[in-house]
This record gives C-alpha cells, sequence and structure tokens, in this order.
C-alpha cells in the first residue's frame, strides 16, 4: 500500500453524520494527549494531513482518511481534563457511536504513552475491544523518550497491566524518529487484506 497516496477525505462531528462503511476501516483510539495525530502524520509521510495542537484534545470530530485499500478513521482523544463535560459527552457519544454501527472495521490501533502505566480510560477502551471482539493491536507511542533498555521493561509492564499474551501485537513507535512505523505498517496491511 502506497502511504504516500493517503488523502483527507471528511470529518463528520456527530456519529449520526457518518456514512454507510463501504470499504474496510482501520481505527485509531487513544488517550487526547497521546501522539495520534502526529503518529498518523508519520505513518503517512506527511507533516499536516491530520492535525496536529500544541494542546491535548483538539481531533473533536471523527477524521476519514482515503488509502487504496481502506480508509483510516481517526477518532477523538478521550480523557482531556480540559474540556467542558458537555463536550467530553460528545466525544464519548463519537467514539461508541462509531463502534455501534455496523462497520467495516479491520483493525483497531489502540494507542498508549509508553511512558507510563495504562490510565483507567485506557484500560476500559481494551475491556471494550475485547467484549466487542475487535480486531486490535496496541501501539505505544512516545517510545523515542525512552532508552532501549527502559523502553523494553515498559513494555513488559504494559503486557503485564494488560494481560496480554503473545498473540496481541504490540509495538513501540515513535513518530519523531519513525522507530516502529514499518512494523505498524506490516500489521495494518496483514488487517486490510485480510478484512
Amino acid at each position: 500500500m502506497n502511504y504516500n497516496n493517503v488523502e483527507f477525505l471528511a470529518a463528520y462531528g456527530t456519529s449520526s453524520q457518518l456514512p454507510a462503511s463501504s470499504r474496510c476501516e482501520v481505527a485509531f483510539v487513544g488517550r487526547s494527549n497521546v501522539g495520534k495525530s502526529s503518529l498518523l502524520n508519520k505513518l503517512f509521510n506527511r507533516k499536516k494531513l491530520a492535525k496536529v495542537s500544541s494542546k491535548p484534545g483538539k481531533t473533536s470530530t471523527i477524521n476519514f482518511f482515503n488509502a487504496d485499500k481502506g480508509h483510516f478513521v481517526d477518532l477523538p482523544g478521550y480523557g482531556y481534563a480540559q474540556v467542558s463535560k458537555s463536550e467530553k459527552d460528545r466525544w464519548a457519544e463519537m467514539i461508541n457511536g462509531y463502534f455501534e454501527q455496523d462497520r467495516r472495521v479491520a483493525l483497531v490501533v489502540s494507542l498508549i504513552d509508553i511512558r507510563h502505566p495504562a490510565t483507567k480510560l485506557d484500560v476500559q477502551m481494551i475491556e471494550f475491544l475485547r467484549a466487542a471482539e475487535l480486531p486490535f493491536m496496541v501501539v505505544l507511542t512516545k517510545s523515542d523518550k525512552l532508552s532501549k533498555s527502559q523502553a523494553s521493561r515498559q513494555l513488559a509492564a504494559l503486557r503485564k497491566q494488560l494481560g496480554f499474551g503473545p498473540e496481541t501485537e504490540v509495538v513501540p513507535c515513535s513518530s519523531e524518529n519513525g522507530t516502529g512505523i514499518p512494523e505498524l505498517k506490516k500489521v495494518i496491511e496483514r488487517y486490510m487484506d485480510e478484512a
């Protein structure tokens, strides 16, 4: 798949606005400040395709990107403290509404910051994905902030915390230096090909 040809398709402010799912979809979920937009830009080899903000919590829409094998879906970040309750409720509606629809989800990429234990909301997201029997993998962002030995310790700790066996794909990534991006692409393409 040629990631350089990925293009922004559309943004939706509520789940009811979403068009029917016509192609397979790879959805990205994670906390507001986990580095989702930066990771998408690194994945697509583009500087500003996904909007990166100096303030976390700026992705307030469901953003669709068109690729030759399907769609990439950037869901709003969760858990950002400095937005109103009504805005948090709207984001929750979008995330839940997306997953409650009959969509051709090939893979959910759940992003967790490698520097910290998974938060309560991260754990809830993983539990939801398991309960819904959605195919998912975990990307540990910001791995460039740790040494190799620290990163491997954190990887082991997070696998244990989340109860992952060897069958769960967990890839440490960095949108700064590109660590893990080739591995992430391989997993995504495998799931898209099988969808």
